[in-house]
Order: structure tokens, then C-alpha cells, then sequence
């Protein structure tokens, strides 16, 4: 998995988009607590992904990137509750949302094949 592979370049604009909107929520709605709580976990995918990349096993690569797919779980109900609360409009839940989603379904893909790949080792 290098530098430029779908997973590294979408968790890191993810990311870009999360500090984005951190700002906004903190400048214009006034809003600090779920918005750092969503900055922590929402930049955090990408540093766990980096980290997998450069994991000492496969366990640790799996390892890592069960912590960016827990982020990115965690992302997701705090964009929610932005939403639900009326912080942030439909429209930007629905954009932002729909990157997370998306997240979660590679990091998924990433994490069944690598389950796959290390039964078919031991066996």
C-alpha cells in the first residue's frame, strides 16, 4: 500500500474536509464540543492508515487499520448528531457523509481481504 493508493489520498482529504469543517463550526456556529470531538476522530483515520502502511506485521497493518475503521465509525455519528442538532445543513451532512461512508466501505474491503489473505496463509 503506498502513498498514492485510494485509501491513503481519501482518508487524508477526509481529513482536510473535517479541519474545514471544524473551523466553520467553531468561527460561524460557535460550536467547540462536538466539533473537537469530530476533529480528533475525523483526522485521526488518515494517521492510522499512514501508520498500518508502515506496520512491523501483518497484524499490526490489521491492527491499525481497525482503529481507522472505528474513526471513521465514530466520524459518522458525530456528523449525524451535527446534522440532527441543525449545526450543519443537509447539504453539507449529505457531501461529507457520503465520503465517510465511503471510508467505511474500503477500510471494510481492505480488512475482509486481509482476514482472507491470512486464513488462506494458515491453512
Amino acid at each position: 500500500m503506498g502513498q498514492d493508493n485510494a485509501v491513503v489520498l481519501k482518508s487524508k482529504a477526509f481529513a482536510v474536509r473535517i479541519i474545514r469543517l471544524y473551523q466553520f463550526l467553531q468561527n460561524e456556529k460557535k460550536e467547540y464540543t462536538l466539533s473537537k470531538q469530530l476533529l480528533r476522530c475525523g483526522t485521526s483515520i488518515g494517521a492510522n492508515v499512514k501508520e498500518a502502511i508502515r506496520g512491523f506485521s501483518k497484524k499490526d497493518f490489521r491492527f491499525k487499520l481497525d482503529i481507522a475503521l472505528k474513526e471513521a465509525s465514530e466520524s459518522e455519528y458525530w456528523l449525524e448528531l451535527l446534522f440532527e442538532t441543525e449545526y450543519i445543513s443537509d447539504k453539507q451532512f449529505q457531501s461529507i457523509h457520503e465520503d465517510c461512508i465511503e471510508l467505511i466501505k474500503i477500510l471494510t474491503a481492505i480488512l475482509n481481504s486481509s482476514k482472507e489473505d491470512n486464513n488462506s496463509e494458515t491453512n
